[in-house]
């Protein structure tokens, strides 16, 4: 993996940390490409493909369960972001444990699910403001797999917009400096809660593509109209003949 990403892509990260601002970010800070592949040599090339197209990868459950922290710290080492994306959902003492683990790896962003209760969602800012301060900790809300009849399912009672605003408010009041949502609920969101923190919005899919699993999709340009602050991106760009193309595309949706 490693010899993969050794073209390093600069960033615009000052050298102080000042609160971020998410309203002002040009378009390849608000791109998050999706490595949603099994292998560190998948992710390599997928990387090298979108060139510097991109400066922020996701890495999930699946990349993350079969190649370790080692994809993270090459990644890393590269130039590149990472947005770990494990949606850690646990007793506090360990969600904590995990938070330092992964600040020591590097990673500029992590997500807890809100779900998990105000301990928990104070001892991951907690842990990630010792040991990185400029780590961004952001609450998942509700995935976006999932409508109103799931919810009811698991006995939460109302919409998915109503359970979206709750555990925002739930998020961002224990901490978090940002949450994961739907576009779908960014304009509520922000009419609700102001505009001082980070929305991450999945499911985004380019017009008249197909929505996979997911049950509440937009395109990146309604996502960053809505008020998102970064879009989360992966099979558009990463089944696509020219990667970084498809990236320049999406920049040219959300610029």
């Amino acid at each position: 993996m490693q010899a993969s990403l050794t073209q390093r892509i600069p960033t615009t990260e000052p050298k102080t940390s000042p609160p971020p601002d998410f309203k002002s970010l040009e378009p390849r800070e608000r791109l998050i490409v999706a490595l949603d592949v099994s292998t560190a040599a998948a992710a390599g090339k997928m990387v090298a493909a979108v060139g510097d197209s991109a400066l922020t990868f996701k890495v999930g459950m699946q990349l993350y369960t079969a190649e370790g922290p080692s994809v993270v710290r090459d990644l890393v080492a590269s130039g590149r972001r990472v947005f770990l994306d494990q949606k850690y959902h646990d007793i506090p003492n360990t969600v904590a444990a995990a938070v330092k683990e992964a600040a020591k790896l590097g990673v500029s962003m992590l997500t807890v699910h809100a779900a998990g209760s105000e301990k928990m969602l104070r001892a991951a800012v907690e842990a990630a403001r010792e040991s990185n301060p400029k780590l961004i900790v952001l609450g998942v809300t509700v995935l976006t797999s999932m409508d109103d009849s799931d919810l009811d399912k698991i006995g939460v009672r109302g919409t998915v917009l109503e359970e979206v605003v709750r555990l925002a408010r739930l998020a961002l009041d224990s901490g978090c400096q940002g949450i994961v949502a739907s576009a779908r609920e960014v304009s509520a969101l922000r009419a609700e809660l102001g505009d001082s923190f980070a929305i991450v919005t999945p499911g985004v899919r380019l017009p008249g593509g197909s929505h996979g699993d997911q049950a509440r999709v937009v395109t990146p340009a309604e996502a960053i109209a809505a008020g998102a602050s970064h879009i989360v991106v992966g099979r558009p760009i990463t089944e696509a003949a020219d990667p970084a193309a498809e990236a320049r595309v999406i920049l040219g949706m959300i610029g």
